[in-house]
């Protein structure tokens, strides 16, 4: 005898972009099918000076694995990344080298600050240490914490997902985003 099927009502599918369907076929917007595709498939870049990169490890580990978001692959490379996620305290010295690293990023390039450190100097206020990297980088998500839970790190992550899923492939053309980067001295 055989036993019905059980399917797990907890797990989530990804959402249908709107559009028109029928039978055997289905059309949607281009932005929508792009962005469906970007949001499920982002790779970071960890740039981890202190205590929020240990948070991050466990956060890729196995007890709450980063990768089941669709960022399995992590890269250590720039030219290969899409989300710069900036981790730890920034000094001053080292805010032109985190520039750098996200001039090298292929566009679209997203940034998510993730704690106190990165987001706004943390408890260094002090002569040295950047007071958030937003000085020198335009940032799309602050994860707040001293260091942030996983959890945390995970929130922020689902919402640059949905920022990214969300985003037209115009807005990058747009004379607002061009004024943003002229003000970060990027052209």
């Amino acid at each position: 005898m055989a036993r019905p099927v059980q399917y797990n009502t907890k797990v989530k599918m990804v959402e249908i972009p709107e559009g028109y369907s029928g039978e055997g076929f289905y059309a949607t917007n281009f932005d929508k099918a792009i962005g469906l595709a970007r949001k499920n498939s982002i790779w970071p870049l960890p740039f981890a000076t202190s205590c929020c990169g240990i948070e991050f490890m466990a956060t890729m580990a196995a007890t709450y694995d980063l990768a089941r978001f669709g960022a399995e692959r992590m890269a250590f490379t720039p030219r290969q990344c899409d989300l710069l996620m900036v981790m730890g305290t920034i000094s001053k010295k080292m805010g032109p080298v985190v520039r750098q690293v996200y001039l090298q990023m292929a566009e679209p390039r997203w940034v998510m600050a993730v704690g106190a450190c990165a987001s706004s100097g943390g408890i260094f206020d002090t002569y040295s240490v950047l007071q958030g990297i937003d000085q020198v980088i335009p940032v799309d998500v602050y994860v707040p914490g001293c260091p942030p839970r996983p959890e945390g790190i995970i929130d922020g992550f689902m919402k640059i997902q949905e920022l990214v899923g969300n985003e037209s492939l115009r807005r990058r053309n747009s004379d607002k985003y061009k004024e943003l980067m002229e003000s970060y001295g990027i052209r």
